[in-house]
């Protein structure tokens, strides 16, 4: 049995990831952390995460980045392994991340797709290919309405991919609007739209002479990101300290098939 600490329990993903493992066998959640403490669950439920005295086999991060500093050091301080899938860091926070995982498990990804992580993959391939025969490359995201952050992590994280595939690594470009010039050959475009209650599309145009070739993801609940985080939690429990990421997840899916 994997034990689980849900962090932002009772935010839109945490119930969303609560009520997967509730139909799941070999997983349980056994505390939450969430400022709001309104929703009844059925394990207690701490506004701050220095109270919390329960253990766990792994904790699965969908809150604020507000929250991160907090959270880094009890998972360092409990040697509690960590799932986080929370966006908008700031350069000091994936420092302190990354210094963390010399001491606990962290498993750290903007997109928990299974979809989304595979599609990574495929991008550096093809960036290898078509950026040397001179394609430009695009990348538009889509979400709701309510989300905060843009561009979105997994469209900078499609945007790294794409890098990794490349001999040099293309500059990102997300506003044309002041400068009147060409494109530049050595850009990646990455553009931001906001509306209704979109869950999550992802594209990315590599646009050549007279051919255009798309990748594109599209999310239509958020199930597939709450089962990719409870899988990596699973995955995570029990490993020794270091980074990893859901590459390492799907590798082990391969390996046990």
């Amino acid at each position: 049995m994997t034990n689980v600490i849900m962090h932002g329990c009772n935010g839109k993903m945490g119930q969303v990831i609560i009520n997967l493992i509730k139909d799941m066998d070999g997983v349980t959640v056994v505390a939450g952390i969430d400022k709001n403490d309104s929703i009844k669950n059925e394990f207690p439920v701490f506004t701050n995460i220095k109270d919390c005295d329960v253990k766990a086999d792994a904790i699965i991060d969908f809150a604020t980045a507000t929250a991160m500093d907090a959270l880094i050091d009890y998972a360092v301080s409990t040697k509690t392994p960590l799932v986080t899938c929370t966006t908008g860091l700031t350069q000091e926070q994936l420092q302190k991340i990354e210094t963390a995982s010399k001491e606990v498990a962290i498993l750290k990804s903007a997109n928990m797709s299974l979809g989304i992580n595979l599609l990574q993959k495929l991008l550096k391939e093809a960036a290898g290919i078509l950026a040397d025969a001179g394609y430009d490359i695009e990348i538009v995201e889509r979400h709701h309405n309510q989300k905060i952050d843009a561009p979105s992590g997994t469209a900078f994280a499609l945007a790294d991919s794409v890098n990794e595939g490349l001999k040099e690594p293309y500059e990102y470009c997300f506003d044309r609007s002041q400068v009147r010039e060409k494109r530049k050959k050595n850009e990646i475009g990455i553009s931001a739209v906001r509306g209704g209650t979109i869950v999550g599309d992802h594209e990315v145009i590599f646009a050549g002479v007279d051919e255009v070739i798309e990748f594109k993801h599209s999310a239509y609940s958020k199930a597939v990101f709450g089962k990719g985080a409870i899988e990596a939690a699973v995955f995570l429990a029990g490993k020794p300290a270091g980074m990893y990421n859901m590459s390492d997840v799907i590798n082990t899916r391969v390996k046990n098939s």
